[in-house]
């Protein structure tokens, strides 16, 4: 006689446990960190990982791998602290159970909690220059031109000074590229703009940008 199948609330919650006994079988003997635990494969380096938030059932078929921290912000520049040459540096964490090579080198088995290694972020040049600064000597003094003489374009801003601003047109063009960010510092150097603030990022093609075909219906 076949044994029967059990039914109801009892039931989903054993098969339930089957399954994941299951999954987590076949992860630790066939994945690839089931493999270095037994002597195959070497462990993958940590920045290899794929990113996401930690899994609640520690099994390597999971997508979650690491985390990383938010860049500690500068009340200064409002770029990260460690900002050098457009690009900051974050600390990541494994997630727990994970075994792979920490930016030493070193196979580690992480818990959640040691740094794996430290993943580039882009973060901008900033040279002294508010965003609010310009836009508001724009507004109020840009007939004067306060605001070409701040962001260092004197040539421009004695011209405005002497014409009233051009007669209010330039002093009203003006405050519209500055608005935009289209009009920045002299240095090329970025505003001085809130971190999680609203920020202009322009995209530009060259040769090496990867043109997708475009397909329509």
């Amino acid at each position: 006689m076949a044994a029967a199948w059990p039914s109801g609330p009892a039931a989903l919650d054993t098969v339930t446990v089957r399954l994941l006994g299951v999954l987590w079988f076949a992860s630790v003997t066939t994945g690839p960190w089931g493999a270095a635990a037994a002597g195959g494969e070497e462990p993958p380096k940590c920045e290899d990982l794929k990113v996401g938030q930690y899994p609640l059932v520690h099994i390597s078929l999971t997508f979650h791998k690491y985390i990383c921290k938010d860049p500690k912000i500068s009340d200064a520049t409002q770029e990260p602290v460690n900002c050098t040459n457009y690009t900051a540096h974050v600390e990541c964490f494994p997630a727990p159970k994970i075994i792979c090579k920490d930016f030493s080198g070193n196979e580690t088995h992480f818990t959640g909690h040691e740094v794996g290694f430290l993943k580039p972020i882009s973060c901008r040049n900033v040279n002294g220059y508010s965003y609010k600064v310009a836009v508001a000597l724009s507004l109020f003094l840009g007939w004067l031109g306060a605001d070409r003489f701040y962001l260092g374009y004197p040539a421009l801003g004695l011209l405005k000074f002497c014409t009233v601003g051009f007669c209010g047109i330039g002093s009203l063009i003006d405050f519209i590229l500055i608005s935009m960010q289209i009009v920045g510092p002299s240095d090329g150097s970025s505003y001085i703009i809130d971190y999680y603030g609203t920020r202009l990022t322009r995209l530009s093609i060259t040769n090496e940008t990867f043109r997708k075909t475009q397909l329509y219906p």
